[in-house]
């Protein structure tokens, strides 16, 4: 059959491997191929196997599905690879949570930064990176898309590890620019701006309306608390540190040390849900996982129609531009190299990118202002440091990675720092049996 072929790594997420695989068949020239789901869970793999083929079948393209629980079966010839795994999420959550808060580290979501987030990496590391090897063995001309958290850590490590083209995708910066849209009032095609960064603190350095500067008309906005308590956080690092933020006030307060190293902050501060409420993410994470299949289920019963429209994940768009040869620039993450010229060039950055016939083509940014470039590379140091113990399987690099965590540091000493580090170990040992 014609067509690419499109591989899905931890397709058992249905729907939303459903909203991507919707987002590719409803892409104009894109009108049959092959979708080959993978997932080590054959119950949940059944299930996004049976939502793809209905959403096919709205779509009346040709499109065919397959599907295995062994990713070796599929990988050869495949096109472009999507990964969203997830490594012992439900088995972990409560830890990833609840043992920092006990040294007074307290998490809205936990999965990319912070204790969490680096014990989340360690636990997915080393299988995503085996997924990396083997695209590689077996299909060596794939473009590999990763949509897993921590999304810095894992696209790096992928980088530094194998040759074929990777590029990490999140949706913060689609929805950021089109939520400042909407503050400004101004329609979404009309809006100017430039934003680079790491994922999850990219800066929106420009935001303009036919040549004009929005970003005076923003700081008033600020000071009407209907919309300041919609993103409160996002709005105090833009008041004192001059640009807003790509992720949501919640996430965004756990990567720095400002917001939640007191009780006091925390209360001033977070807000109910993603503006920051403590343990939102672990609180609700195994009802959010159940609900999602309840509304897979749903779909396939026609209790809940499929629309079949594309919305603004980058995948669809990566797909088209490479395949159909119609350019087009997502923000994705990828390594530095230059483009963020006062960030490091080895390390892992979000930034505009061109994606035509030949492939994905970070474009050059220039300089970040210098105090928002600051609290990037406190990050990528941390980065750094967990990649080197995925790559070389050294717990101790892993633990001095959580010592320069911004949050964590700012409330922990180094010997508590330690004693946490030892007790998520000793917690999530089953799950990290690469490193013995």
């Amino acid at each position: 059959m014609a067509g690419p072929k499109i591989t899905y790594i931890g397709a058992g997420s249905s729907v939303f491997a459903a909203q991507l695989i919707r987002d590719l068949v409803a892409t104009p020239g894109l009108d049959g191929g092959t979708f080959a789901l993978v997932d080590i869970d054959a119950e949940r793999l059944d299930l996004s196997r049976r939502l793809t083929e209905k959403v096919i079948a709205v779509s009346r393209k040709d499109w065919q599905v397959v599907s295995s629980t062994q990713r070796e079966e599929l990988l050869p010839e495949t096109d472009y690879l999507i990964n969203s795994i997830e490594v012992a999420g439900l088995a972990c959550v409560d830890y990833d949570y609840e043992i920092p808060l006990k040294y007074g580290v307290d998490q809205c979501i936990g999965d990319t930064i912070g204790p969490g987030g680096i014990f989340k990496a360690l636990r997915t590391g080393p299988e995503w990176l085996q997924i990396v090897a083997d695209t590689q063995r077996l299909a060596p001309e794939a473009v590999v898309m990763n949509y897993t958290n921590p999304m810095s850590i894992l696209t790096l490590a992928a980088a530094r590890t194998a040759s074929v083209p990777v590029v990490g995708l999140c949706h913060s910066v689609q929805g950021t620019s089109r939520l400042l849209a909407t503050f400004l009032g101004v329609p979404y095609e009309e809006l100017q701006w430039r934003c680079a960064g790491i994922n999850h603190n990219a800066w929106f350095t420009t935001l303009e309306h036919q040549g004009q500067d929005l970003y005076p008309r923003l700081r008033e906005l600020a000071q009407d608390p209907a919309i300041y308590e919609q993103e409160p956080v996002r709005f105090e690092v833009m008041l004192h540190l001059g640009a807003f933020v790509t992720e949501s006030s919640g996430h965004f307060s756990e990567y720095v040390s400002y917001f939640r190293k007191r009780p006091d902050l925390i209360r001033r501060y977070a807000r109910s849900g993603y503006r920051g409420e403590s343990g939102f993410y672990a609180r609700n994470w195994p009802r959010w996982r159940q609900e999602n299949a309840d509304q897979a289920r749903a779909l396939l019963a026609e209790t809940k129609p499929i629309e079949l429209f594309r919305g603004h994940e980058y995948a669809s768009y990566i797909v088209e531009a490479i395949e159909l040869d119609r350019p087009a620039e997502i923000h994705g993450n990828v390594t530095n190299e230059g483009s963020i010229t006062n960030l490091p060039a080895s390390g892992n950055v979000e930034v505009a990118c061109r994606i035509d016939a030949g492939g994905i083509q970070p474009q050059p940014f220039g300089p970040l202002p210098e105090q928002l470039a600051a609290l990037n590379r406190a990050h990528m140091a941390v980065h750094e440091l967990v990649v080197q113990a995925l790559i070389d399987r050294d717990r101790e690099k892993a633990r001095l990675a959580l010592m320069l965590d911004p949050l964590t540091a700012a409330v922990c000493s180094l010997e508590e720092i330690s004693r946490l580090f030892d007790e998520m170990w000793a917690a999530e040992q089953p799950y990290l049996t690469a490193f013995e």
